[in-house]
């Protein structure tokens, strides 16, 4: 298949610059896959599509303040880089803007001279590595010098850094939120499951292959950049124990598709796993043990969309699309979401 398949017109004035005011208050567009008609309801009323015997599952990763400025030693350059995964306890592969300015062997200092690092080295991805050089506790220098790594997209937000995490964000890693989880609040959770609904963790650290963009023409030619991810056996047993109960699995966001799709065996049975994945999800793509995905409004061209695809058809979605933006639902990460059955 070809990349501008996945590809739909969108004005900018549909890109949400700001969350809901309530979480829960987002729109929600309802997708049965086995149904014509589309519902139009809001993200409370999720607990009237979700059965007793069902499980919920979440990504728990939590964002990092992983945008930093720097200035260049000598010359004093002004250099952003995001941070993309550790390599070990001082190096780390970045993405660098501009990238033109930085060489290997530059100097680039942070925090008003908190701390410093030198580029190593170039990545197959395009990016860097930097190795930092700095005292004391490299988590707590970031509290102190980094920022919310907001996609590019969203231009002017000065809210709350916390409304980029979800409620239930518990392990740092991520570069970018699972924004499928950012509509839930204590509230709704209690209530799901207060229904029956089983809830259980999975983690994936969003790095550099959830948002990277497709530029292969042929879908097939595109690679997906690893990611870290872990499955617990606490939970790779209750999704076993719901399958086999005849209870759905609802998969909150692509990123907890992706880690239990890795996870789980031709069966659909999961094993407890951790490592890195690189499974990129486009139409053709036997899914294994998921059967509903609850998901924001992705980007054209990109690979969430191909696996949204993949999951509910590219006609189908695509039509969806149509709609959600006739109706004037909001996407990308601050945006509305959608639950397909």
């Amino acid at each position: 298949m070809k990349t501008s398949e996945f590809d739909y017109d969108l004005p900018e004035s549909s890109i949400a610059q700001e969350p809901a005011q309530q979480r829960d208050a987002s729109r929600l567009m309802v997708i049965n896959r086995g149904k014509p008609d589309v519902e139009h309801r809001f993200f409370k009323d999720l607990s009237e599509y979700l059965n007793d015997g069902d499980i919920l599952v979440i990504n728990d990763t939590k964002v990092i303040p992983a945008r930093l400025n720097g200035k260049k030693v000598p010359g004093g350059a002004n250099i952003e880089i995001l941070l993309l995964k550790p390599l070990d306890e001082r190096r780390w592969e970045v993405l660098v803007r501009p990238g033109k300015k930085v060489r290997i062997n530059d100097q680039l200092v942070f925090g008003d001279g908190l701390f410093s690092g030198i580029i190593t080295g170039h990545t197959d991805s395009g990016g860097r590595v930097i190795e930092f050089i700095f005292e004391g506790n490299f988590e707590d220098l970031l509290q102190d010098a980094g920022k919310m790594p907001l996609p590019p997209y969203i231009k002017k937000y000065t809210g709350a850094p916390q409304r980029y995490q979800t409620i239930y964000a518990r392990q740092k890693g991520s570069v970018a939120a699972p924004t499928a989880g950012l509509h839930f609040t204590e509230e709704l959770l209690e209530k799901v499951q207060k229904k029956g609904v089983v809830l259980k963790t999975v983690m994936l650290h969003i790095g550099l292959g959830t948002f990277r963009p497709v530029s292969a023409e042929d879908i097939t030619m595109h690679h997906m950049h690893s990611e870290y991810f872990e499955v617990s056996a606490d939970t790779a047993h209750s999704v076993n124990l719901t399958r086999e109960k005849g209870g759905r699995v609802v998969a909150v966001g692509t990123t907890t598709v992706r880690c239990l799709e890795t996870a789980a065996h031709e069966d659909g049975r999961l094993s407890a796993t951790s490592g890195w994945t690189d499974l990129f999800i486009y139409p053709g793509y036997s899914f294994k043990v998921v059967d509903a995905m609850i998901t924001n409004f992705h980007l054209p061209r990109s690979t969430l969309l191909m696996m949204v695809s993949a999951f509910t058809g590219r006609e189908k979605i695509l039509s969806a699309y149509r709609l959600a933006v006739r109706e004037k639902y909001r996407f990308f990460s601050f945006g509305d979401v959608m639950l397909i059955l």
